[in-house]
């Protein structure tokens, strides 16, 4: 499990289970939410060409309205560096959770 001394060194799935595997759906939205200045989707090419939905999509899942790859800013946010994500474009793909195989909450 992940703690303050290993932080940097935990895979994601770790830090998930640290921080919000017995969190609620509704609970994981808010700490989503608490995160929203450091996302880069609004800057990213794949969003800026579908219509304007949602940000976040590495915690909240993929969009209902992306549909074709036009470049990718996850590597360089800061929300997959401190979470130690290794995916892109979860606006196409889903969620970190979801690409980990972790099973989340029921909605």
């Amino acid at each position: 499990m992940a703690d303050i001394e290993n932080w940097k060194e935990a895979t994601f799935e770790e830090k998930y289970a640290s921080m919000m595997a017995g969190m609620s759906v509704e609970d994981q939205r808010k700490s989503a939410q608490q995160v929203i200045h450091l996302c880069l989707c609004s800057r990213c090419p794949t969003y800026k060409e579908a219509e304007h939905e949602g940000l976040v999509f590495c915690t909240l899942g993929k969009s209902q309205s992306m549909h074709e790859k036009n470049g990718c800013l996850c590597s360089e946010c800061s929300v997959t560096r401190t979470m130690s994500l290794r995916w892109e474009y979860y606006c196409l793909q889903g969620a970190a959770t979801e690409l980990a195989g972790i099973k989340r909450p029921e909605q």
